[in-house]
């Protein structure tokens, strides 16, 4: 069942910071949120960075595959200036970094594995291991790929684990057992009450993403939803469910 805090900050800092940087991960902080959700990629030499893409081009000035640039490349290049120009110049954070800065500041971690084509064993196997290093209970691993969060669980069996789903398909139940897997995390636009009741009854923690709107949060926590991530800091506060009760 779910243990972890109720309400993440999507990428670290929603839509008010360039996603997956540093400077998410303090917005996080500055707006009083307790955990934060992420993406980790892994790149050439065997380096973790904070990304969502698998190239270049949206959210990273220049051209070509992430994981064909080491660390050492992708942390010199602007992660900022897409979002705004305040945030001009902030660089790829590494994995790392990312960790030491939520663990000093008591941020729980959802740190989605996010392969690059052709990588999923390697990148589940590579942040398994890195969270294997982390303290017990700061760090929930989930991910889209089954193969990247079995490589995870050889890594680091005493790591907790959740599928990442858009809609809930016929064999969830049989997925999670496979996996070894604590959670669901689901689309919210696609949960049915029906889905949410059986996945809750099964003993499973059950997560939505990405909930921008206050009345579809309260929605999904009547229908027993334990927990959301959202882009709206600004609108759905960490604090958002104290006190709501859960069906």
């Amino acid at each position: 069942m779910w243990t972890y805090p109720r309400v993440l900050a999507h990428r670290g800092g929603g839509i008010l910071a360039p996603e997956n940087t540093m400077a998410a991960l303090h917005c996080a902080v500055t707006h009083g949120f307790r955990a934060v959700e992420f993406d980790v990629m892994a790149v050439r030499g065997d380096g973790l960075v904070l990304m969502h893409d698998p190239v270049l081009g949206r959210t990273v000035v220049g051209e070509g595959r992430v994981a064909d640039f080491t660390l050492d490349e992708l942390v010199a290049m602007d992660a900022g200036g897409w979002h705004s120009p305040a945030f001009s110049g902030e660089p790829v954070a590494g994995f790392a970094d990312a960790a030491a800065f939520c663990l000093s500041h008591g941020l729980w971690m959802n740190v989605e594995i996010k392969p690059a084509p052709g990588m999923d064993a390697h990148t589940g196997f590579l942040v398994g291991q890195a969270c294997s290093r982390l303290p017990a209970a700061s760090v929930l691993l989930s991910s889209f790929s089954i193969e990247a969060l079995l490589a995870a669980q050889d890594a680091a069996p005493e790591v907790p684990r959740a599928w990442l789903v858009d809609v809930v398909p016929p064999d969830w139940a049989s997925t999670l057992r496979r996996l070894g897997a604590s959670a669901l995390h689901v689309n919210a636009r696609f949960l049915t009450p029906d889905q949410a009741v059986a996945v809750k009854n099964a003993g499973y923690g059950l997560f939505c993403y990405t909930v921008n709107e206050p009345d579809q949060a309260h929605a999904l926590r009547a229908i027993g939803v334990d927990a959301i991530c959202t882009d709206r800091l600004d609108l759905i506060g960490a604090h958002f469910f104290d006190g709501v009760p859960q069906a």
